[in-house]
């Protein structure tokens, strides 16, 4: 009789402290603008943004026979009708962002092509097939499976045009944003009338942006802000007439005071240190902003073991929580667990308030464990979230897409590192199923609810201290064999004897010979407890006066 196959589990990787963050960036409002102030933001805005969006059809006309002298003769023409640091800004983000959008294309060919594979799979298969954990199976019914057929056909046709595209080095920009471009087909369901959406259309085309010059006065000539907080912009050349100070350059009337890492900033451009500031206009609150950014360099990572020596906080991500757990140096739970909730409906603004708002609670109660490190799962949901490959399962395909998986750890790297804090990212496999298995049901108790998602935080850190995730359970059975099944281990699988039988109390005590001898010598016999032979105190007396008379 052959043995049943074992299932076959993918490797493990193994725990790595992340990077911290390499940039930052502090906004501030300009609230004190005059009539003037705004007039010249606008003209300006909408003139280099117009230059931005004719620099960005040659750079796209070009494709991949971009090289030095095409970007030196687009600079010139730029620098004709701006300033020569204005062009240099203005062709700096041209690259960045069609270097995105191939970014983006890679991306979706890769996602074109998981589909097709899929969906050629279920093809496949006979209608009706049951699918595994693996492997999804056959169509339910044959209407179903001619649908699925003509989705393929229209699949790889996308795909043929895109890898068409991508040979041809042809992408796909919208300055603006594609999402408010198809608002303008849908002003009704947005709620917004025609000159509303022009505004803000019209606002977010503008270009106000300047990269940071080291060895410049105050870190930036062409948007330049003193240490007072003084702002003053370099004037492209047709609007030079509107200049308030010498060198073509115009000051704002409403100066700015970074109360978030004012120091660093003030440090920065007192130093001279490069600083990039953008000025933008949100139309909806009606409000001007100047955010500056300047890069950090690259800070070493503690070691792998100093995150750990003071144990560690597993958390699990979730869809409207945080599931986190202390964990001591050995990997013991310690306390209860802990649920940090946030609501992800609504608006970008407050999906993004609420994912910093719970991130900071974990990081104040981490603090106060004690902990100097946060183990977190490295997900990645990009496969996760294809169509084809969950089928009709909708909410599970929400739920999934609900998980803020990259602006959380962006977010929770450049947070943690402010409060001193490592973050460990581990391998997210069967962290949920391993973790249900071993620590929800022993640490269950009528004053303690367990779920699910706080067994995954224990297994997650207890992976991210380089513990396995299987707990220390009861002995083994009365007996060597299997036939009530498999024993769990006790320890490691390199360990000697960790699969013989457990000894007895008396066996494993240190002292349990010359306890066990001292015993044997003071014990004297005991009488017989048997109805037959036993004797009561007074028959002993008569017995011992006969014998001495």
């Amino acid at each position: 009789m052959s043995e049943p196959k074992r299932k076959q589990l993918r490797s493990v990787d193994a725990p790595f402290v992340v990077l911290g963050p390499s940039g930052v960036a502090v906004r501030d409002r300009l609230k004190y603008l005059t009539p003037e102030d705004e007039k010249v933001l606008r003209l300006a805005g909408e003139h280099l943004g117009r230059l931005a969006s004719l620099d960005l059809k040659v750079r796209c006309a070009d494709g991949n026979d971009h090289n030095a002298d095409t970007w030196a003769s687009r600079k010139r023409d730029l620098t004709a009708e701006s300033s020569s640091r204005w062009a240099g800004s203005i062709t700096k983000a041209t690259h960045d962002q069609w270097a995105l959008s191939r970014r983006c294309q890679l991306a979706h060919i890769q996602c074109l092509e998981s589909g097709v594979r899929t969906l050629m799979h279920r093809l496949s298969q006979p209608i009706g097939e049951k699918g595994t954990k693996r492997a999804p199976g056959g169509y339910r019914s044959r209407h179903e499976w001619f649908a699925k057929s003509r989705r393929l056909a229209a699949l790889e046709h996308r795909l043929e045009e895109a890898r068409t595209e991508r040979e041809a080095a042809t992408v796909h920009v919208v300055r603006g944003g594609r999402k408010l471009l198809n608002t303008r087909h849908n002003l009704n369901a947005a709620q917004l009338t025609e000159a509303q959406w022009r505004e803000q259309w019209e606002a977010e085309r503008w270009f106000l942006a300047a990269d940071g010059e080291s060895g410049k006065r105050f870190g930036n000539e062409t948007i330049r802000v003193a240490p007072d907080g003084e702002v003053s912009i370099k004037l492209p050349a047709p609007l030079a007439h509107l200049a308030n100070a010498k060198h073509g350059r115009y000051v704002l009337a409403s100066p700015v005071a970074f109360k978030h890492r004012g120091q660093e900033w003030a440090d920065r451009i007192t130093a001279n240190r490069a600083v990039a500031y953008r000025i933008h206009y949100d139309v909806q609150r009606g409000r001007w902003y100047l955010t500056a950014s300047w890069q950090r360099p690259t800070v070493k990572t503690v070691p792998l073991d100093t995150a750990r020596a003071k144990g560690m906080i597993g958390v699990d991500t979730n869809a409207d929580h945080f599931a986190a757990y202390h964990l001591d140096l050995h990997g013991n739970p310690v306390g209860d667990p802990r649920r940090f909730f946030y609501d992800l409906t609504g608006t970008a603004p407050h999906r993004d308030a609420q994912i910093r708002h719970a991130i900071t609670q974990v990081l104040r109660w981490a603090k106060r464990c004690g902990v100097a490190a946060i183990g977190i799962e490295d997900l990645d949901f990009t496969d996760e979230k294809t169509r084809e490959k969950h089928g009709r399962r909708k909410r599970f395909r929400q739920l999934i897409s609900g998980i803020p998986t990259g602006r959380l750890k962006a977010r929770l790297v450049s947070m943690a590192a402010e409060t001193g804090l490592s973050i460990v990212a581990v391998d997210p496999a069967y962290t949920s199923q391993w973790g249900d298995q071993h620590w929800r049901k022993p640490l269950t108790a009528p004053r303690r609810k367990m779920s699910r998602h706080d067994a995954a935080g224990i297994a997650i850190g207890r992976r991210a201290l380089g513990h396995p995730i299987r707990r220390r359970t009861t002995p083994p059975h009365d007996d060597q064999s299997d036939r009530r099944g498999h024993r769990t281990v006790q320890v490691g699988p390199g360990v000697r004897g960790s699969e013989e039988t457990r000894p007895s109390v008396m066996e494993r005590a240190h002292d349990a010979r010359r306890r066990a001898e001292t015993q044997q010598r003071k014990r004297g016999t005991s009488a017989s407890k048997t109805v037959g032979d036993a004797r009561s105190a007074g028959q002993w007396v008569q017995d011992s006066l006969l014998l001495t008379d």
